[in-house]
């Protein structure tokens, strides 16, 4: 299957399983899907992550996390550039999720991070999604 958006089919994987309550979701890899996936990991949305070597192409693993009596430590997931209107944001002008309490993914030229490690570099770039 030819995904014209894979980072939009990557966040609804994820927003799926995790409404479903699934412990892990596989999908087509990417550069780009794995630092996303390395970034939602080290602010501790999701548990862990792996990139398996199979045959046609790699897969992408990513293992929800959820809290005591399965609560979800994603409550939500959004995508805000997309293909056909790309959004891009200066220094100054990174957006705050929720009021701080969630987190924007940026890719700059040092590479994919979040809105607050963008700021502490002074660096603006393409949003590319909200999670909160």
């Amino acid at each position: 299957m030819n995904v014209t958006d894979s980072i939009a089919d990557m966040l609804t994987r994820i927003r799926n399983a995790n409404s479903a309550n699934k412990a892990e979701v596989s999908m087509p890899s990417s550069k780009k899907l794995v630092e996303i996936a390395r970034v939602i990991c080290e602010e501790g949305y999701v548990e862990s992550y792996y990139v398996e070597d199979t045959a046609p192409a790699k897969t992408l693993h990513i293992t929800l996390k959820y809290g005591r009596k399965k609560a979800k430590v994603i409550n939500g997931i959004k995508r805000i550039s997309k293909p056909g209107l790309r959004k891009y944001a200066g220094a100054k002008d990174l957006p705050r999720v929720r009021g701080g309490l969630g987190t924007a993914i940026i890719s700059t030229s040092q590479g994919v991070m979040t809105d607050r490690d963008a700021r502490k570099l002074g660096i603006g770039g393409e949003v590319i999604a909200f999670v909160w």
